[in-house]
């Protein structure tokens, strides 16, 4: 692509991006029809990234036990109740208050 350097001191910012988006690989500027100088794109250098950069530098812990399995924890999920009651579990019986108050609440005609 060939533009006059009137052009391209306007459209210097149009001619860069399409530099940069691949559109075109070379724009010439020209002076009186005769080309004077190119413009072309600067290599884009991509960075190769190394693996296991923290290899070594980082310590890692866990406990002896960590795979072993939980009994307690399997005998809950076996023979615990699917529904904890609500007596039990505070959080759950207010959750089901709030629930009742919020239906009660939407259920009652507005008072004029």
């Amino acid at each position: 692509m060939q533009v006059n350097i009137h052009e391209a001191k306007t459209n210097l910012s149009k001619l860069l991006e399409k530099l940069a988006s691949g559109v075109e690989s070379e724009i010439t500027i020209a002076k009186a029809g005769q080309p004077v100088a190119k413009l072309i794109p600067v290599p884009v250098e991509k960075k190769v990234r190394k693996l296991g950069i923290l290899d070594g530098h980082v310590d890692y812990w866990e406990a002896p036990d960590a795979w072993e399995p939980d009994e307690e924890l399997i005998d809950q999920s076996i023979n615990g109740p699917i529904f904890p009651d609500e007596s039990e579990d505070p959080q759950v019986s207010s959750a089901a208050e709030d629930s009742a108050k919020y239906n009660a609440d939407r259920d009652t005609p507005p008072s004029s």
